[in-house]
């Protein structure tokens, strides 16, 4: 059974004070609660708090994004060897901002996906479609695009250590969400093409209101939270969602 997996996306936000008292709410409640599987990607700035902070708790923590070159000179970017150096579990790549406002290509996502592979850290792989694609059919075509380009890089046995995020764009930071039948039928298009291991986390504006409706679905393995992640109610509310009934 795949253990399922919230994973907190603090974006642009944070300071040093918020997030101690954050991860400190969040660490108290859910001591003791190995059932699901708890990270926080925070900004770069803050990471080597984050892990001091988290050390020796049930909470893992991880980068938003990374670079896909080792070293060299690329002012502003940071690699994956200086994550992983650092003791960084997971890393965000091709999330909808990066591709949106940034211009990442489905082949520098595909390039980030292996760099984070190749310093034994785990990638969480975002994928999504536009509203303007939902309306014209072309969800599986997007995220099948987006998806076969980083199997053409690394290969279908990298997704046995990976995760990925189905994040319907139209449904970020819009107040808007994917019904649970919606986000089954994107998860099971896209587990039908890795591995039955590889986690597929749902990444639309999960709150704790739709996160148990959406995680009764069988092939969704938890979420990507934005915004409801800097609230330690609603996170931790999350979290509690995410635990298998029964």
């Amino acid at each position: 059974m795949r253990k399922r997996l919230v994973a907190g996306n603090w974006k642009m936000n944070g300071s040093r004070a918020a997030n101690k008292a954050l991860l400190e709410a969040i660490v108290s409640g859910i001591a003791g609660d190995a059932e699901v599987e708890c990270t926080v990607c925070a900004p770069y700035p803050y990471l080597a708090e984050v892990a001091e902070a988290l050390q020796g708790t049930f909470v893992s923590w991880g980068a938003q994004n990374v670079s896909e070159h080792a070293q060299g000179a690329y002012t502003g970017e940071v690699s994956a060897p200086m994550l992983a150096e650092f003791g960084c579990r997971y890393v965000i790549v091709g999330h909808s901002e990066r591709r949106q406002q940034y211009g990442e290509t489905d082949t520098e996502v595909a390039l980030k996906f292996c760099a984070v592979q190749a310093n034994a850290m785990t990638p969480i792989l975002c994928v999504g479609e536009s509203l303007e694609d939902r309306e014209a059919g072309r969800t599986e075509a997007t995220v099948g695009r987006q998806l076969a380009a980083v199997l053409g890089k690394a290969g279908i046995a990298a997704f046995a250590g990976a995760v990925i995020a189905y994040e319907p764009v139209w449904a970020i930071g819009t107040g808007r969400t994917a019904s649970p039948e919606q986000a089954q039928a994107v998860h099971a298009f896209l587990r039908a093409r890795v591995l039955p291991e590889t986690r597929v986390l749902y990444g639309g504006s999960v709150k704790v209101a739709n996160a148990a409706a959406m995680f009764a679905m069988p092939d969704v393995d938890g979420g990507l939270i934005g915004g409801a992640s800097l609230a330690a109610d609603e996170f931790l509310g999350i979290l509690r969602a995410a635990r298998r009934k029964g």
